[in-house]
């Protein structure tokens, strides 16, 4: 029983390590109405007048499509990467 025990746990360690490492993104809409990815959506940006479009957006990329979509859309005048 003791080594089914230790068995489990090394498969717990090894499944959690393995596991992708999540970043978390953000769409931000600037007053001049400029679109970027911003890498750290709990520290928004420092100057006024802006706004999130997407928040908690997984990856780098993701990001990137979502400004995409958002300048498709007329969302956003331009896309800074």
């Amino acid at each position: 029983m003791r080594r089914f025990a230790i068995a489990i746990a090394a498969l717990a360690i090894g499944v959690g390590a393995s596991s992708a490492a999540r970043a978390d993104f953000a769409v931000v809409k600037f007053k001049d109405k400029s679109c970027r990815a911003w890498a750290v959506s709990k520290a928004p940006p420092t100057d006024g007048g802006w706004k999130y479009l997407w928040v908690s957006v997984p990856t780098w990329e993701v990001a990137q499509q979502k400004g995409a979509y958002a300048v498709k859309h007329h969302w956003c005048a331009k896309w800074y990467k």
